[in-house]
C-alpha cells in the first residue's frame, strides 16, 4: 500500500504545479518573456488539438452512418476523445515541466508524445480507410 500513497502523493503534486502559479515564480530566474510566451503557445497549439480530436470524437459519435464493422463508429468516437482528453492533460504537463526547465536555465523536456500522437492519428487515419473499404465493396 505504501506504493499506492507515493504514487497518489506525486499525482497531487504535480497537479498542484499546474495549478498553482505562485509556484512556477518560486523557482528559478524569470526568464525572457518571449520565451514564456513561446511556450504558452505552443500549449495553446496542443489545447486546440486535443479539442479538435475531442470534436472529432463527437462527430463521429453523432454523424457517422454505421460501419460494416459492428460498433466500429462508437470505437471511433471514444478513441478520439480519449485522445483528446490525453492531449489536453499532456499539454499542461509539457507547458509545466518547459516553464521550470526555462526558470531553471536547464535544457528542455524531451517528449516522444507528438510521435505517438502522430503514428495513432496514422494508424486510426488507415484503419477508416479499411473500414471505407470494406462497405465500398461490400465484403462481409
Amino acid at each position: 500500500m505504501p506504493d499506492v500513497k507515493r504514487i497518489i502523493g506525486t499525482v497531487r503534486e504535480v497537479i498542484r504545479r499546474w495549478f498553482d502559479p505562485s509556484e512556477v515564480k518560486r523557482v528559478g530566474a524569470t526568464p525572457d518573456y518571449r520565451f514564456s510566451l513561446a511556450n504558452e503557445r505552443t500549449f495553446l497549439a496542443w489545447l486546440r488539438t486535443g479539442l479538435a480530436l475531442i470534436a472529432g470524437g463527437l462527430a463521429a459519435a453523432q454523424f457517422l452512418p454505421p460501419l460494416p464493422l459492428r460498433h466500429l463508429r462508437e470505437v471511433i468516437a471514444v478513441a478520439l476523445l480519449l485522445l483528446g482528453t490525453t492531449v489536453a492533460i499532456r499539454a499542461v504537463d509539457h507547458w509545466a515541466r518547459t516553464e521550470r526547465a526555462i526558470r531553471l536555465g536547464e535544457e528542455l523536456p524531451v517528449s516522444r508524445f507528438p510521435a505517438v500522437l502522430a503514428l495513432l492519428v496514422a494508424l486510426g487515419a488507415l484503419l477508416l480507410v479499411v473500414a471505407v473499404l470494406v462497405k465500398g465493396f461490400g465484403v462481409r
